[in-house]
């Protein structure tokens, strides 16, 4: 998660300086970098987001709508001023994000560093995160660049709406306000619409962000009458900052977003704006405090996550109170030195007029976009990912994480695809991983893996084995979604249809007789839902169709990514303690005595995964992830052992 750039320290020009709005930029920022802190009570923070949206919109429309009504606008001086606001300090941040990672990271994530580094400088950030998202897209832990999303949505707007102003002026300008409330009522109504799929178009994309944007514009545009009397005022700023404080403790990464959640953010800000003058509420916005952070706002966004990512991937650690703390401490002092002397000294016309912030804007997205190019140049750094950086030995552990089953990415139904194709392993699958031998068509399936993507490896391990037989084995999973009819998360609205539809190819398939249940047991949502209860269920409606079940249990969740923890580390790297790994899994694993007597065959991978206290990340010299909580392929020959194909 990640916030926009603030487009500036004060109100519209033509309007007196309000630092009230610095204030709600602190309100915004805050949030946000405590939630990428992990500091408790900050899990819905990322909302900070939106309010920067509605103060954006509110400040550039007043803008753009003044000069656009004297007569006065120009597109060129309209985007110097954004390029002096916005490029110094975001080139600056993403230079060292360059060099940092070429320092850092091992090929594999080093690998996404350029791309997204061009992707930012073009200010299409959203658009290349939209196109990465799915099971092979960067983990958030990895991608410092993550952030710059925010910026792209902003920009794309930007870029649109001094045109649709003049064109509105020009040709109906009666029709100016209400032109906007149609666009941000499309876009609303668009974001509602998919706000519960997970291809990532809601949250990444402009059509469906635009409405924030817009809020903030209708007010800039007078839509909103002025509130005469004080205490009303009084009691909308209230409830405007204990609506941004529920959602920002109440949301979390669960929650359905955005879409109608992002509503209680985008109004408390918008009322807060409208509002705050003049109450309890403005004055204390108004405070030395929050001005001050609000003025070191754009900076502190951009430099806080990428630091993040760093510490985190230097220390291989979860954050502790004590490293969150002084996360947020040295984000605070380098957001201050990059406002101080990158941000101001840039700002100044005197300093830097027109012509020269061009000529350092085109000097300074030249050299950083080409340092990232050749980067990605092929050959010219020793291959993909600058492998040379590192010895023999981290590479061939870093490597596992190109280990997993080589249909992932056609096999497991997530985000973009409705329904799982049909994916059918053994007979001509063969044992060498060739990915475009499939399976023989005309064998009836003698199996079937059912479950979330934690079911993808062992189900390309069970097809060798089945393969061998000259049996085929159906693999039917979904990111997310575990072989449970009934349950319906509001993140996947297809999850239950997809249950009931693999159930119903069960019931069909009369020579199909085993089936494995996969999955990651220990999320919280899942227990949350009582899957334990839903699990039950679909067990006696296998049995009732005469399967014969084989649940495959909890897979350890480990503390970063194993390839990366055995490439830096080496086979000391610490690993999650079996005690944890039992608490975490027991709400689970304490059906399994009850469902053995049942006749259900239970494989356990912590039974073929232990060391003395601790959990097993290598077995050999093969690592048995290829992430921190999926089995990698040889992972998932580890744990099935010799048992043969039934």
């Amino acid at each position: 998660m990640s916030s926009p750039a603030p487009l500036s320290n004060g109100t519209p020009s033509g309007q007196s300086y309000r630092p009230d709005i610095d204030g709600l930029r602190a309100l915004a920022v805050l949030p946000v970098v405590l939630y990428h802190a992990k500091v408790p009570g900050f899990s819905g923070g990322f909302i900070g987001v939106d309010i920067f949206f509605v103060i954006s919109g509110f400040l550039i429309t007043g803008i753009i709508a003044r000069e656009v009504d004297a007569g006065e606008f120009s597109i060129l001086t309209f985007y110097e001023r954004r390029a002096r606001r916005i490029l110094p300090a975001l080139l600056a941040m993403i230079a060292f994000v360059l060099i940092a990672a070429s320092w850092l990271f091992l090929p594999h994530d080093f690998a996404g560093v350029a791309p997204s580094a061009l992707a930012a400088i073009g200010f299409m950030a959203n658009v290349y995160l939209f196109t990465q998202t799915g099971y092979f897209q960067a983990s958030s832990q990895v991608t410092p660049l993550l952030h710059t999303w925010s910026l792209g949505v902003e920009e794309q707007f930007y870029i649109g709406l001094p045109i649709l102003f003049i064109l509105i002026v020009r040709t109906m300008p009666a029709w100016r306000l209400k032109a906007v409330i149609v666009l941000a009522l499309i876009s609303f109504v668009w974001a509602v619409f998919k706000q519960a799929d997970s291809d990532g178009f809601a949250f990444y994309m402009l059509p469906t962000r635009a409405w924030e944007m817009f809020a903030g514009s209708l007010l800039a545009m007078g839509m909103v009458p002025a509130i005469r009397r004080r205490w009303i005022a009084e009691v909308i700023c209230a409830a405007a900052v204990a609506a941004i404080v529920a959602a920002t403790v109440l949301y979390d990464r669960h929650t359905v977003f955005p879409g109608v959640a992002a509503l209680v953010p985008v109004l408390a800000a918008a009322a807060l704006i409208h509002a705050a003058p003049g109450t309890r509420t403005g004055q204390i916005l108004s405070m030395k405090g929050p001005v001050w952070i609000g003025l070191i706002s754009y900076s502190l966004y951009l430099w806080h996550w990428p630091l993040i990512v760093f510490w985190r991937y230097t220390l291989d650690e979860k954050l502790t109170g004590l490293h969150s703390a002084a996360l947020i401490a040295v984000s605070i002092a380098v957001a201050w030195l990059s406002w101080r002397f990158i941000e101001r000294p840039f700002r100044s016309k005197a300093r830097f007029p027109a012509k020269r912030i061009w000529q350092w804007s085109a000097g300074g997205i030249g050299v950083v976009a080409g340092s990232a190019t050749l980067m990605l140049a092929p050959g010219i750094l020793g291959g993909s990912g600058w492998p040379a950086r590192f010895d023999e030995n981290a590479l061939r552990y870093a490597n596992a994480v190109y280990d997993h089953s080589p249909v992932r990415a056609a096999c497991v139904a997530d985000r973009i695809a409705d329904h799982s194709p049909d994916c059918t392993l053994g007979a001509a699958q063969g044992s060498r991983g060739d990915a475009e031998a499939g399976a023989d068509p005309s064998v009836e399936p003698a199996a079937i893996i059912w479950g979330d993507s934690h079911g993808v490896e062992i189900a390309w391990v069970l097809g060798e084995r089945y393969a061998a037989r000259g049996q085929v084995i159906l693999q039917r999973t979904r990111g997310s979604c575990p072989p449970a009819i009934g349950y319906d998360p509001a993140t996947d609205p297809r999850c239950a249809a997809f249950n009931r539809g693999v159930l119903a190819e069960i019931a069909a398939a009369d020579r199909l007789s085993t089936v494995y249940l996969a999955g990651y047991w220990k999320q919280a949502p899942y227990r949350e839902a009582r899957l334990d209860q839903l699990m039950d269920a679909t067990i006696s409606q296998l049995q009732q169709m005469g399967k014969r079940v084989v649940i495959i249990g909890p897979i350890p969740t480990q503390p970063v990514a194993v390839p990366r923890l055995l490439a830096q580390q080496g086979l000391d790297a610490p690993t999650l303690p079996i005690s944890e790994f039992e608490e975490n899994t027991a709400w689970f694993t304490s059906h399994f005595p009850k469902w053995r007597a049942r006749g259900v065959t239970i494989i356990e991978p912590i039974d073929r995964m232990t060391r003395g206290d601790r959990t097993m990340i290598v077995a050999g010299d093969s690592p048995l992830y290829y992430d921190d909580n999926h089995l990698s392929l040889a992972g998932a020959r580890h744990v099935l052992g010799d048992m043969p194909a039934e």
